[in-house]
């Protein structure tokens, strides 16, 4: 039997990619931790939020390209421990979404990074809290920036899952998604 392929007694195990993508202040950073930890995943913080710390938020195209360059690396860093759930706090398609919001543009670049298989669209039905890194955080503004996020996952025709209502429902959501795409891909071998 080819160690490679799934057999009856082999049962071959595929890593599952999840990203939380969205408007800012939405529960996405802290969520994808706490349901990586629950979950037996590899988390991959945000990169932008550490660029933005580091730099200012004063941003240019450059920036944002910088900032989609230094999420993969950290993405391929943490796949290559393979592990079997990796969660995404964002990717280079929410950084297109960025790119639109502040350019009115996107460079075709991003979106040809690899893609996630699942993405959880969270909706900007929550307080904003202001962590001096965000932006968009009033009335129209964030309903925009929540609609090209949405828009650019669309324009993309990736499978994703929308992720709305308070704290806990985001939570027991977010959790039933992976979970269910954990299932449907049947990679976990029984112990």
């Amino acid at each position: 039997m080819d160690p490679g392929k799934p057999g009856r007694n082999n049962k071959r195990v595929r890593m599952i990619s999840v990203c939380f993508h969205g408007a800012e202040s939405t529960g996405k950073s802290v969520l994808a931790e706490k349901l990586s930890r629950e979950l037996g995943g590899t988390w991959v913080p945000e990169y932008g939020r550490t660029y933005c710390e580091e730099k200012g938020t004063d941003l240019a195209m450059a920036d944002l390209l910088a900032i989609a360059e230094g999420q993969a690396m950290a993405v391929a860093a943490a796949a290559s421990a393979n592990p079997k759930l990796l969660l995404l706090d964002t990717d280079q398609l929410m950084t297109a979404a960025w790119a639109e919001m502040l350019f009115n543009q996107v460079p075709a670049e991003l979106t040809t990074y690899p893609k996630a298989d699942l993405y959880l669209l969270f909706t900007p039905d929550v307080p904003w809290i202001d962590d001096g890194t965000r932006f968009f955080g009033k009335g129209p503004l964030r309903s925009r920036f929540a609609a090209l996020a949405e828009d650019v996952l669309i324009r993309s025709g990736v499978k994703y899952v929308t992720i709305s209502g308070g704290w806990v429902e985001r939570e027991k959501a977010a959790r039933t998604a992976i979970t269910t795409l954990i299932a449907a891909k049947a990679v976990w071998p029984s112990k």
